[in-house]
């Protein structure tokens, strides 16, 4: 599920991508892509970007496809459109950028990491002029017209006997202000880096499985045992933390207004004071798990499960 403006768009295991007027629900478009979505979808208020299970980049423009590429590679990670190109990061840990117009691939950049590659959305964002990936533990930076390599940053190292306990991924879901980038690298660490200058500001040791959200004051994250912590976003000081969730199976969180919208796998929403963590309020879906953050558009927080619903709320 991604959001753009006054609208979500919504991909399934079918290949098909639909979407929706994020304040009433109703259906705009429908695509039908002939493979399942196999990395979620990128996008701007133009265009849509998925990933194929077939391994093919597919560009939509207002539900009609204009271009379809090979790739080579799966991937877990949406594309990112910016600076009128599309940018990708699959599996084998190459980073391409494509021409957004024609589809033509612009250039593409391997690294060599860890053997096993988590299948998780990892990050990939775009800050002023540079490009930042999650590559393994490492933020690096790129420059996003030729892809070398600008700056990088460590912000968890792999460790333990095996190559599942050496998985330090960075993951998807940022808390990002401005110039600063806040992340989680799973299992390992929680930070905050300068994305301009390539500096890391702090970490903290977290064993969270998904990604972080934040505003100005504090950075949010769920841990794997169902508490919520929060952190303040300028020395990584922890804040508080929650135990009221534990065992849920939480999604990343979202801060929004004066609370922290989070899903579980039970397919309730739950609102928490941004302040302590105190539980507001909670409400039900339709019974299966949330999957994916909460994401706000304008002034509805839209969520989805994995039977495939798709639900809107109101908060206050």
């Amino acid at each position: 599920m991604r959001a753009a403006e006054d609208q979500v768009v919504v991909g399934d295991s079918k290949g098909r991508v639909t979407a929706f007027d994020a304040g009433r629900g109703e259906r705009r478009w429908q695509a039908e892509l002939g493979q399942g979505i196999g990395a979620g979808m990128g996008g701007d208020a133009r265009w849509t970007v998925a990933l194929t299970r077939g391994n093919e980049l597919v560009a939509l423009e207002a539900g009609q496809q204009r271009w379809r590429q090979p790739v080579g590679a799966s991937g877990s990670t949406p594309p990112l459109i910016a600076g009128g190109r599309v940018f990708l990061m699959t599996a084998d840990r190459t980073v391409s950028a494509w021409d957004m117009a024609t589809g033509r691939r612009l250039w593409s950049q391997s690294r060599q990491g860890e053997p096993l590659v988590l299948r998780q959305a990892g990050l990939l964002m775009a800050v002023r002029d540079t490009l930042v990936v999650g590559l393994g533990g490492r933020l690096t930076g790129l420059n996003p017209g030729n892809g070398t390599i600008r700056w990088e940053v460590a912000l968890a190292s792999p460790r333990g006997s095996n190559d599942v306990e050496r998985l330090v991924d960075i993951l998807a879901g940022v808390a990002r202000q401005g110039d600063t980038v806040c992340v989680r690298a799973f299992q390992s660490a929680v930070g905050c880096v300068d994305a301009v200058r390539g500096e890391l500001i702090w970490s903290r040791s977290a064993s969270g499985t998904v990604g972080l959200h934040g505003n100005e004051q504090i950075v949010v994250g769920s841990e794997g045992d169902g508490r919520l912590v929060a952190w303040r976003r300028t020395d990584g000081v922890p804040l508080w933390s929650s135990d009221r969730l534990r065992q849920r199976g939480l999604t990343a969180p979202l801060v929004v207004g004066r609370s922290i919208a989070v899903g579980d796998r039970f397919g309730y929403v739950h609102w928490l004071s941004r302040e302590d963590g105190s539980l507001l309020a909670r409400m039900a879906t339709d019974g299966s798990p949330v999957v994916g953050p909460p994401v706000r558009v304008g002034d509805t927080l839209v969520v989805a499960t994995r039977k495939g619903g798709l639900f809107g709320f109101r908060p206050d």
